[in-house]
């Protein structure tokens, strides 16, 4: 009756071994020091837009943002920060909460 535990939990054992093997041999590359596409984060790098300088376009591509936010915005240029949008009352605080993430205010440099 031993033995015959023994080799159950053996046969097991190389089961889930050969699961494990075929798996890691999935994840693999056929190109070596390049990182598998299996293992690989979904990174998503965005850059964020600059409201002192970003297109009626590239605004009204923002959540919340139509066209009416997107020229006001424009006319109310230059921002010093990305909050002044909220205190010109440029747009709602709902609004802004939506994009804060997605914006800048870059300053323009200064000619020497």
């Amino acid at each position: 009756m031993s033995k015959l535990r023994i080799l159950c939990v053996l046969a097991m054992f190389a089961a889930s071994l050969g699961t494990m093997s075929s798996s890691f041999a999935f994840a693999q590359t056929k190109e070596p020091g390049s990182v598998p596409e299996v293992n690989a984060p979904a990174l998503k790098v965005t850059e964020k837009l600059d409201i002192n300088s970003a297109t009626v376009e590239q605004l009204d591509s923002l959540p919340g943002i139509g066209t009416a936010y997107a020229q006001k915005i424009i006319a109310g240029r230059p921002y010093r920060t990305k909050l002044d949008l909220v205190r010109k009352k440029i747009i709602p605080q709902a609004t802004y909460d939506k994009i804060k993430g997605r914006i800048i205010a870059k300053q323009a440099k200064l000619a020497r």
